[in-house]
């Protein structure tokens, strides 16, 4: 397929990569600044541009990967004088009908991960949650999809934002407790990498038991002693977090 990548940030940068690889033509980056769309562009072997207008309009697929409050500005820029073209937002939480009178051909390509720029995926190994306008749309985002992925699965924008709500916390909110625990290490000069092996049997057992039997620490019993004394070591660290964590923790055992 004749693709333009709307956008050119972590999730672009790996999406581009992987249809190329696949043989796709990658026609365009477009992005807002000349750096981030020469540098995906190079990768990809495209045309890169900065300005909307400058947008081709032969592509067959516009795979729209862009912040969810930039997308419907762009795409009354962008539909005009392309109807027969398929456009794809990438997004968890924005609703298919985001396309709905700027676009005649429109869905939605999810892929399921956290990405990073410095960091290199296996992009076969990577979920994709599609949707479409219709069901002859929605064979040629299958199509797309199933050229990169090894699982493609058709889900509503109702139930995709569940999906997404439930990647948040099992992604960024677990994130943020690892800087925070980073954070509490290095005030007393020990290094993060001694969480390591902790946090990848963590991961490692959810694949085998259900994270409520997955579940440890003084939590589990609400040992008030020792959470409270925690709760007083967190100078300068959200201890709401602690407490309300350690309260949930309790409540749902």
């Amino acid at each position: 397929m004749r693709i333009v990548l709307i956008g050119a940030g972590r999730l672009a940068s790996h999406l581009g990569p992987a249809l190329k690889a696949v043989g796709h033509e990658v026609l365009q980056v477009y992005s807002r600044t000349q750096e981030s769309a020469s540098s995906l562009a190079a990768v990809v072997g495209a045309e890169a541009v900065t300005d909307v207008a400058s947008v081709r309009k032969d592509a067959d697929v516009y795979v729209c990967a862009v912040k969810d409050d930039v997308l419907p500005m762009l795409l009354s820029q962008l539909c005009e004088g392309r109807e027969e073209a398929v456009f794809l937002h990438t997004a968890g939480s924005v609703p298919i009908e985001v396309f709905k009178g700027h676009a005649r051909r429109y869905g939605v390509l999810y892929p399921m991960q956290t990405f990073s720029k410095e960091r290199k995926l296996e992009f076969a190994d990577i979920p994709i949650f599609i949707e479409a306008d219709n069901e002859e749309t929605l064979a040629v985002v299958r199509q797309l999809a199933d050229s990169v992925s090894r699982k493609v699965v058709t889900l509503s924008s109702e139930d995709r934002r569940y999906l997404h709500l439930s990647a948040v916390f099992a992604c960024n909110f677990v994130n943020h407790c690892y800087d925070l625990a980073g954070t509490l290490l290095q005030q007393h000069g020990i290094p993060f990498d001694t969480l390591l092996p902790l946090i990848d049997e963590t991961a490692y057992k959810v694949h085998e038991l259900s994270p409520r039997e997955a579940q440890t620490g003084p939590a589990v019993r609400y040992d008030k002693e020792v959470i409270s004394r925690q709760s007083q070591m967190l100078e300068g660290l959200p201890k709401e977090i602690y407490e309300l964590m350690s309260k949930s923790i309790h409540e749902i055992q």
